[in-house]
């Protein structure tokens, strides 16, 4: 199976201070994001393993649009998302987001420890979606959960899913509740 990709979009949003605090570096937060037609739309169909394949292409061409959108940043935190539209299930959104689409982004990001948190439901054109974010190589760096809200005002239609990548190069601006510090996760496990 290959996908058909019907259109890409690039959402870049570069924060430079958050409470009259000047962020060095600012945060920069990528979403990349595919709009592809559901093979499945309208039918059950009980093996996803054809989609699931299919994903790493997908993941490989959303993989390039994020890196060039966080230049000149590195990723320190990511997340994934997918909505599947209302001819199509859930089911559908996260067989696009396994590690078979993962792994492309993690070698794009020259790495990634930590499993990529997730979320994905199955709704209408325009409806908003949380993306969660945290840190790429250590999961409990607390500084680095975060989040970047999407908002397609004219898709998935029925017959698509939107298939959602978001990267960020910092953790939140001001971060200050404690917990593992990104210096110090360096070299752990990324389930510290």
């Amino acid at each position: 199976m290959q996908l058909e990709v019907r259109r890409t979009l690039t959402i870049v949003d570069t924060r430079f201070s958050e409470a009259e605090h000047t962020a060095d570096p600012p945060l920069r937060k990528v979403a990349a994001i595919a709009i592809v037609r559901n093979p499945y739309a309208g039918r059950y169909v009980e093996d996803l393993q054809p989609m699931i394949d299919a994903s790493v292409a997908l993941g490989e061409q959303l993989a390039q649009a994020a890196v060039a959108a966080l230049a000149p940043y590195g990723a320190q935190s990511y997340g994934k998302a997918g909505i599947a539209g209302l001819a199509g299930e859930q089911e559908h959104a996260n067989a696009l987001l396994t590690t078979a689409f993962a792994e492309p982004l993690r070698r794009a990001l020259g790495g990634g420890k930590a499993w990529i948190s997730s979320y994905t439901k199955c709704a209408a054109p325009g409806t908003t979606i949380d993306v969660p974010l945290a840190s790429k190589d250590a999961l409990f760096v607390r500084s680095h959960y975060d989040g970047m809200s999407i908002h397609l005002p004219d898709a998935p239609m029925p017959d698509e899913i939107a298939v959602i990548f978001c990267v960020a190069n910092r953790g939140r601006i001001n971060a200050r509740v404690g917990g593992l510090r990104l210096a110090d996760a360096k070299g752990q496990d990324g389930l510290v």
